[in-house]
């Protein structure tokens, strides 16, 4: 009997607005380690909306990442947007195998998605058995125009890299959630907890109850906005705007004047958010625990403004918490980019986990 040669874990690579973030992890027992880390930024309007617009200038920056994070990997899992991708949780008998599930949705299908299904990519997740009902199963249905994920696959595929695995950006906080548990109160179970993930572009609210994604919502607002305000304000570039943001420099009126409203009109977004929330009348109770995500949680204090907004406790996310890491990983800035990496380390994690076939 010969040895199999155990299959390398994918890159997690997550493709935002403004940059390409990826990962490689490892895993012995429950710990991950961090064996790789990129970023890389992305030139103006490359993907707008979640959308990847210039395929090959995707594909370069993928390229750049990869090579300063010196990954080996060449295969990945990716991820789109919830804003994208329709989902409908539909029950079906528990008798079928999976391949006859997919054949019967594949029949069926046109029933649940608006497009022609020639245009459309579709997959599905059997949840479990069907609360009222032992004899059927609860499956989740999930379709995405086939160009949204075409020109990512694309892209990645000029970086020379292979996806494995397309999920939906949502589905990867609830991946991620797993690694964030110990930092939750009673570890997530029987909470509700609320991630609200904010990028350049847009803000996605996911809400996690005994660890099961229960309700996303995403809307336009996210860092961009600070960002063309210090344009505005000072009279620089999109480029010079985005690094003085980062590294500091600015002149004394720029906390009193344009960072703190920012940061006050952030914490009325999320209360906004939460509101969303309460108003569908779902069958949980209050949020428990609130985590801010994205590379505007960075912020200083927002988390604290935040919680005086909302009055619920406020942390932000740190995926990274509980993981070690190679050496030639860039431990300094691993808490400054933790907050970003919440797509890319549930992609990461799912990366880990895949089965070869």
């Amino acid at each position: 009997m010969f040895l199999s040669r155990k299959n390398p874990p994918l890159i997690g690579l997550d493709i935002s607005s403004t940059s390409v973030k990826l990962m490689e992890l490892s895993k012995t027992g429950s710990s991950y380690r961090i064996e790789g880390i990129g970023v890389e930024p992305l030139p103006a309007n490359a993907v707008v909306e979640k959308n990847v617009a210039e395929v090959e200038s995707v594909g370069e920056s993928v390229k750049r990442a990869l090579a300063k994070s010196k990954i080996k990997s060449k295969f990945c899992a990716i991820a789109v947007s919830g804003s994208s991708v329709i989902t409908k949780k539909i029950t079906m008998p528990a008798s079928l195998s999976e391949d006859e599930m997919e054949g019967q949705i594949q029949l069926e299908a046109d029933q649940y998605i608006p497009y022609p299904l020639e245009e459309v990519n579709l997959d599905f997740h059997i949840i479990g058995e069907t609360e009222t009902n032992p004899e059927t199963v609860d499956v989740l249905l999930a379709a995405c125009r086939s160009e949204n994920v075409d020109d990512r696959v694309a892209a990645v595929e000029l970086a020379g890299l292979t996806p494995k695995i397309v999920d939906i950006e949502a589905y990867t906080v609830e991946t991620v959630f797993s690694a964030m548990a110990s930092q939750m109160p009673d570890e997530g179970m029987d909470k509700t907890i609320a991630i609200v993930d904010i990028g350049a572009t847009m803000t996605s609210l996911s809400v996690i109850h005994n660890h099961q994604l229960i309700y996303t919502r995403e809307q336009n607002f996210g860092g961009k906005q600070l960002t063309e305000e210090i344009m505005r304000r000072y009279g620089l570039s999109y480029e010079e705007a985005g690094l003085a943001k980062r590294q500091g420099g600015l002149p004394d009126n720029y906390e009193p004047e344009v960072l703190e409203p920012f940061k006050e009109t952030t914490a009325q977004q999320v209360s906004r958010f939460l509101q969303f929330f309460y108003s569908a009348g779902g069958p949980i109770g209050d949020i428990d625990h609130l985590v801010l995500a994205g590379g505007t949680a960075s912020l200083p204090n927002l988390a604290e403004l935040t919680e005086s907004h909302i009055g619920v406790p406020t942390t932000i996310a740190n995926p990274f918490a509980d993981m070690s890491s190679s050496s030639r990983v860039n431990k300094a800035n691993l808490e400054a980019d933790a907050p970003s990496f919440l797509i890319a380390a549930g992609l990461a994690i799912r990366g880990v986990e895949y089965k070869w076939s």
